[in-house]
């Protein structure tokens, strides 16, 4: 079998160890790098087909990582934060980061939405109409690439991954625990803003008028439509 390699930036040389010597158990390959300089080279070098990046690291922080790489790195990344503010979270994502997990890190979730994350990219890649319109927007599956009235519209993965949810199932209300189950591998816990912050930034960038959505509407009490 096949294994997906996985780079572990942590600084914490116990807890990177760990969780490497853990999810080597399963279908993963993992290296640690624990400099976050020189862990942007090897991302790039390399290409791992996931990152778990902590964001606190002694000299390039996580998310700085995430900035430098996010043009040039085409595989997926995880964000560890001990942090309890969301503001480092909703940044992280929107540089371009897949999904967070919370420190400490309990390693049977961390294994979970390792998988959930590698999942959606082996979906995306087996999709049977790689392009599709709906008006003036365009979506091309096999580039995961978005264009608006003829301009490319840059998305983050996690973005571009609802909105590509969201094409799939058009005119049908989505709630946002199977938005979760189907991004995430897990239930939407009732508290978690992710979903939403993702919608209001698809609204910003492909919306005519963003305060009032024609194409991704709300459904109150029930979810997400896109009307497509």
């Amino acid at each position: 079998m096949n294994k997906h390699s996985i780079l572990i930036v942590e600084d914490d040389k116990e807890l990177a160890t760990l969780t490497r010597d853990f999810l080597n158990q399963f279908e993963f390959d993992c290296q640690i790098e624990g400099n976050g300089a020189n862990a942007i080279e090897l991302i790039l070098s390399t290409q791992p087909d996931l990152v778990l990046l902590d964001i606190m690291l002694p000299d390039v922080d996580g998310l700085q990582i995430c900035q430098q790489i996010k043009q040039q790195y085409k595989g997926k990344i995880i964000m560890l934060t001990a942090r309890t503010d969301t503001i480092d979270q909703v940044l992280g994502l929107e540089l371009g980061a897949d999904d967070y997990v919370s420190k400490p890190v309990e390693p049977r979730l961390l294994l979970a939405r390792a998988r959930a994350v590698l999942r959606r990219e082996a979906a995306s890649s087996a999709t049977v109409e790689e392009i599709q319109r709906f008006n003036d927007i365009t979506i091309n599956r096999h580039k995961r690439e978005v264009i608006k009235s003829g301009q490319p519209i840059e998305l983050s993965n996690p973005e571009y991954d609802l909105f590509e949810f969201m094409t799939q199932n058009s005119g049908v209300v989505l709630s946002r625990d199977q938005i979760f189950k189907c991004l995430r591998g897990v239930e939407y816990d009732g508290l978690n803003r992710q979903v939403d912050i993702h919608v209001s930034s698809l609204r910003a960038k492909l919306e005519d008028d963003p305060a009032a959505p024609c194409l991704i509407k709300t459904v109150r009490s029930k979810g997400y439509l896109f009307t497509g």
